[in-house]
């Protein structure tokens, strides 16, 4: 059970960018917190602009299964779609990323740490709840649990035939970065500046006493 909280309308507005948008909706983990009414009013003015080719409202898109069986009916919206626009959790938003790897997903929210039992997904794809999504930056893949140092600025130098140094059984997380955004045409978002991480939303930093004297 993971929280979430929308991010700003200029960010998501400035993802979507007049594009027409797919929206999938997840409301699995409602009984912890999904902002339903914020995301149901940002919709509908979004949707008042024309560009919307079509909504899904349903549960867990975290399995892939039952995720995929739900979107079959809507492939031509889908299909229509130049963005696929995702209010879930960061493991939903990469299940959907994985499913329609040559579509852009995006991240309409931002995952909040919570501590305690959080469930299972049945799928090899984890949330660090930072915080502050980079999803959006990283073509759906996340660079904190992908890579083994959770590097925000692209690979180190020891990644070696495509896997990670650390676990060489892993494959690097910026190789898979790097594809997924040139399969999708967003190279070009390699050449923005590193958006500096907020540590202050982190859950293992949060669990750190301050160190004495700061």
């Amino acid at each position: 059970m993971l929280i979430t909280q929308m991010k700003d309308k200029e960010t998501i507005l400035s993802l979507v960018d007049n594009k027409k948008v797919f929206i999938i909706n997840c409301q699995g983990c409602m009984e912890v917190h999904f902002p339903e009414e914020e995301a149901k009013a940002f919709q509908k003015e979004l949707a008042e602009g024309g560009n919307v080719t079509g909504v899904i409202t349903t549960d867990y898109i975290c399995n892939p299964d039952n995720m995929k069986l739900r979107l079959k009916k809507y492939e031509k919206a889908i299909a229509d779609a130049e963005v696929i626009l995702v209010f879930s959790c960061g493991v939903g938003v990469q299940t959907i990323s994985d499913y329609l790897e040559d579509k852009a997903v995006f991240a309409a929210c931002d995952t909040i740490p919570m501590p305690g039992f959080q469930g299972v997904t049945p799928l090899q794809v984890d949330c660090g709840q930072c915080g502050e999504c980079y999803l959006n930056l990283t073509g759906g893949i996340c660079p904190i649990t992908a890579c083994s140092k959770s590097l925000l600025n692209g690979q180190c130098g020891g990644t070696k035939n495509g896997n990670c140094e650390v676990d060489p059984d892993m494959e690097c997380g910026w190789e898979r970065i790097y594809r997924r955004l040139a399969m999708v045409g967003r190279l070009d978002v390699l050449n923005c500046p590193v958006q500096i991480r907020d540590y202050s939303t982190d859950k293992e930093t949060a669990k750190k006493p301050e160190t004495e004297g700061n």
